[in-house]
């Protein structure tokens, strides 16, 4: 599919932002291959697990948390790095997110211990928290028409792809062992990567606009700091000890933990309640819990959950979805039955194929360990 190289000509938004109506495919790139990074990092690890584990004698909970944080960090900041690319613009939020996700990578390939990498990999997934929403908000306020067609087509193929990427590239990495550094480069490629955005942000991606013509941030809106505060302690006091008690043959900590996570999480619904009340941006909108897709969803995030527990499974669960999110997006944009069949059917192998990669990996991966 051939992309057009046309001058940009912009367009002024109902928000204030500007748009073009041809495509800006270097900026394009930039804003993909930053999602790229954060997605082949949602999996690179789970490949690497065994290294990890042998190299730093973790323990199974440990490993665990190795894996999660980065998800857990990354699922409860998403929401407030995209109230941060609002107020305080979207490509200084970006490239933050960049600087923060490269200096971590790098703080997890050097971690000396289990303890250091499950902390560096909480600040990796704060980082792609913030990195990631920027992505879709630049590209629709940036493209439109054809142009945005093609964009969210590129956008969805590197949704899958890097959930692929993420699987070979883990194992092939730790398979070679380079400089008998084990599992340390999965971490430090993705600093040259960051340091080739760092540069590159500030070049090609422009600054918000206001209505005034002026650059600067778009609408604002008072980030829900204490909600935040209240969902991310619930969340750590009820999922440690998930992870930890049974390791730890159940202590009565365990329990406390729990009941005071579910303490603060009827808190955080009475927070969300008076935030919208008031007429602010509340961190979840509890009218979706009253959505009449809600049962089927937490089915499925259930039976995900279920899966989440065998290595090969997780690359079949995200691959899936990321696969169906892509197909979805893709239909929306793309003005045939034909582009989005194309398109799905491409996913569909591509999943296929990380799911057929990441067992062979595995298997060459475990027929190291001593």
């Amino acid at each position: 599919m051939a992309l057009s190289t046309r001058p940009t000509r912009p367009v002024l938004a109902p928000g204030g932002e500007t748009r073009t109506t041809s495509g800006n495919w270097p900026m394009l790139a930039v804003l993909l291959l930053g999602q790229f990074m954060c997605i082949i990092d949602v999996l690179v690890v789970n490949v690497a697990m065994p290294s990890i584990a042998a190299s730093l004698h973790a323990s199974s909970a440990s490993l665990q948390l190795v894996v999660g944080g980065y998800t857990i960090a990354y699922a409860m900041l998403l929401i407030t790095g995209a109230r941060l690319g609002d107020r305080y613009g979207r490509r200084r939020i970006y490239l933050a997110g960049v600087l923060i996700f490269t200096t971590a990578s790098l703080a997890c390939a050097l971690a000396p211990d289990s303890q250091a990498l499950i902390g560096f990999r909480l600040i990796q997934g704060a980082g792609a928290a913030v990195l990631v929403p920027q992505v879709f908000s630049i590209i629709q306020l940036n493209f439109t028409g054809p142009a945005r067609a093609r964009a969210l087509s590129a956008y969805a193929a590197v949704l899958s792809a890097g959930a692929v990427a993420g699987l070979v590239l883990g194992g092939v990495v730790v398979t070679a062992d380079l400089f008998g550094t084990g599992w340390r480069p999965v971490f430090a490629l993705n600093v040259p990567i960051g340091i080739v955005l760092a540069a590159a942000v500030p070049r090609l991606i422009p600054p918000d606009v206001t209505a005034g013509g002026a650059p600067g941030p778009g609408r604002t809106s008072r980030l829900d700091l204490a909600g935040l505060a209240a969902a991310a302690c619930a969340v750590l006091l009820i999922v440690l000890p998930l992870v930890l008690g049974r390791e730890e043959g159940w202590p009565a900590w365990c329990f406390a933990c729990i009941a005071v996570g579910t303490v603060l999480a009827t808190g955080f619904v009475l927070i969300e309640r008076r935030v919208a009340a008031r007429g602010g941006y509340p961190l979840l909108n509890l009218a979706v819990l009253r959505a009449p897709a809600l049962p089927s969803g937490l089915v499925t995030t259930t039976v995900q959950l279920g899966q989440l527990l065998g290595v090969a499974a997780i690359g079949s669960v995200y691959l899936s979805r990321a696969a169906g999110s892509g197909v979805s997006v893709t239909g929306r944009a793309a003005a045939s039955a034909a582009a989005m069949s194309g398109t799905a059917c491409c996913l569909a192998a591509l999943s296929v194929a990380g799911v057929l990669a990441a067992a062979i990996m595995l298997r060459a991966v475990r027929g190291r360990r001593p």
